[in-house]
């Protein structure tokens, strides 16, 4: 390796802030998205877990179990960065669930609910579902539409044959309804399922009212929340439903929620591949929901984010940051969830945990590279607040590849300078190759889950589709025009104006077979919209550049940024980050 490459090499990762245009020290206790904090709390849950903690709630007489200490190590660490107690609870406890803790136990003395546990744990106030918004995807709702349409279906008398007004003295709030055919048998079973159905229905459609598409597995864990505010949560159920232990009412509020909004009765782990009963764990995140006092709407999305840890994650509309787009770094928690899930399942063998993590970013992402490149640097950043095998984990098996893209990217570069060509041609060419690597997975990729055979090529990728404004025309992230060609067994559609025409047209014009092959072009232009997460194609060109003498380091970084400006320069920040390094790299050279 020459000298050059070298030090524009180190300068790259020598700050892990110059790797991204995302604002991730906003992530670290200010006030922005919550995923580092779930990571910090799974970090240190994980500590526990593998200490030996047990981890499982019991109804034993104590006035503590062990989980409360790994709660609390968990709550405390996410609150070092930056969550709020609500936040803190919610991740704390998600996280201890997925580690392998049941979501409630005991009745009714020694009753204990991890939710409320770490809610009381945290310091957090209790609220009820109503207040626990959903996450924001473009807008979002909150769990009144589910509250109100339960209230509304129970005034009318449509959640349980038994009418509360015939109850006897002796059977009302007693054994001999709790514990026996009226309540096990008819009134426990109606009210968890019909207000379960009623809340999950009735979120889905405040999602459609409000103009964005509706999260299934939301709908149904708030909905499933708000039928176990009324009904006995953890009450026994007839016979008919299930063993004696096996299903109780939360198992039955989460069944009917996943018949209404379509979800699998089974899903499956990424990475690992454990299969997860839908019905139970909607059930019991909804009792989690149910107890946790009022998150955030960053909180809710980093909890969402979770949730892509299941391969199904777009099936079931849990988030982002489970593939094949490479969201914003504040998205991705899924990462975390699979990590320790490996980690269990291979024993601590955080070397083979790790290969686990490499193939899922292999294999199910559009540019398999920067998404390993983008989890690596959040992993690093959640380091600078709390180490932990998770993030080690998570590191170690992206590191590789993220070594090998910059070294790539500065051979090129060097390589490219010497034979005459500008540092904006070699950003230029970094990010068509992009490009065409994210046309291609996507046709394989969605044409393998269609069945049809595709072509996507992405034509136009500008800004100022609509306003005529030197920021947008600058930054095609925010007003994006872009033209796809989408051909679908051999049938060619020519997508022009996606965002600004398309897409409005097809929608209010009720064109089916268009709003049909709109994904297939939104998907890999959404992928480019969100570059930014990842800026080495910018700024190790213009550290080789800087390093070589070819340019001073601030124009260095301003023609980076420009040859970057219709691919990885797609929101603002690069050019600055570009200098940052483009410098170091100089310093290096002259220190050699």
């Amino acid at each position: 390796m020459n000298n050059e490459v070298y030090a524009a090499s180190m300068a790259a990762i020598s700050s892990i802030q110059n790797i991204t245009n995302d604002r991730i020290e906003a992530l670290t206790k200010g006030h922005g998205m919550t995923n580092i904090g779930a990571m910090c709390a799974a970090n240190a849950i994980a500590t526990e877990l593998f200490r030996g903690a047990n981890i499982q709630l019991t109804d034993e007489d104590s006035g503590s179990l062990q989980i409360d200490q790994v709660l609390e190590k968990g709550i405390e660490a996410a609150k070092e960065a930056g969550a709020s107690p609500a936040n803190a609870a919610l991740f704390a406890a998600s996280i201890c669930y997925f580690a392998g803790s049941n979501a409630q136990a005991g009745v009714p003395a020694g009753n204990r609910k991890i939710g409320a546990l770490a809610r009381m744990i945290a310091g957090a106030d209790r609220t009820g579902v109503i207040s626990v918004p959903t996450p924001k995807s473009n807008n979002k709702v909150s769990g009144f539409a589910a509250v109100q349409a339960i209230y509304k279906a129970m005034e009318e008398g449509k959640l349980t044959r038994i009418d509360g007004r015939k109850l006897p003295l002796g059977v009302a709030g007693g054994p001999l309804y709790g514990h026996n055919t009226l309540g096990e048998d008819i009134g426990f079973p109606e009210v968890a399922m019909n207000a379960a159905k009623v809340g999950t229905e009735a979120m889905m459609k405040a999602y459609w009212g409000a103009g964005v598409s509706a999260s299934p597995i939301i709908s149904a864990i708030i909905g499933t929340a708000a039928s176990l505010e009324i009904v006995h949560p953890d009450a026994f159920v007839g016979a008919e439903y299930g063993g004696f232990f096996d299903v109780n009412s939360a198992y039955l509020a989460g069944k009917a929620a996943c018949e209404v909004a379509g979800i699998p009765e089974k899903l499956h782990m990424r990475g690992t591949g454990e299969e997860y009963d839908s019905a139970r764990l909607v059930g019991d995140l909804g009792v989690i929901i149910k107890d946790i006092g009022a998150p955030t709407v960053v909180g809710m999305m980093s909890f969402g984010e979770m949730l892509c840890a299941f391969q199904e994650s777009v099936q079931i509309g849990a988030g982002f940051s489970g593939g094949p787009i490479m969201p914003p770094l504040g998205h991705m928690t899924a990462d975390c969830i699979i990590a320790l899930r490996a980690l269990i399942k291979c024993e601590t063998d955080v070397e083979k945990a790790a290969d686990i993590i490499a193939e899922v970013k292999k294999n199910e992402w559009l540019d398999p590279e920067i998404a390993a490149v983008a989890l690596n640097t959040i992993s690093r950043k959640t380091e600078q607040v709390r180490r932990g095998l998770v993030t080690r984990t998570m590191i170690l098996g992206t590191d590789g590849v993220r070594s090998a893209a910059i070294f790539r990217r500065a051979q090129k570069t060097y390589d490219a300078l010497k034979a005459g060509k500008t540092v904006e041609d070699v950003v230029r060419e970094i990010d068509v190759e992009r490009k065409t690597t994210v046309e291609t997975r996507a046709a394989a990729m969605l044409g393998a889950m269609t069945g049809h055979e595709l072509k996507i090529e992405i034509k136009k990728l500008v800004g100022g589709a609509r306003r005529d404004h030197p920021f947008t025309n600058s930054y095609y992230g925010f007003d994006t025009d872009a033209d796809v060609d989408v051909t679908v067994d051999g049938k060619k559609f020519e997508l022009k104006g996606l965002g600004q025409t398309v897409i409005p047209d097809a929608i209010f014009n009720d064109k089916q077979d268009i709003l049909e092959v709109i994904p297939l072009a939104a998907i890999p232009v959404s992928e480019l919209q969100l570059s930014g997460h990842s800026i080495i194609n910018i700024t190790v060109p213009a550290a080789v550049a800087a390093a070589m003498k070819v340019l001073e380091p601030k124009e260095a970084a301003k023609l980076a940024e420009k040859g970057g400006k219709a691919g990885t320069a797609a929101i603002p920040g690069a050019r600055e980050k570009a200098f940052d390094v483009a410098k170091l790299a100089v310093r290096i050279m002259d220190s050699m």
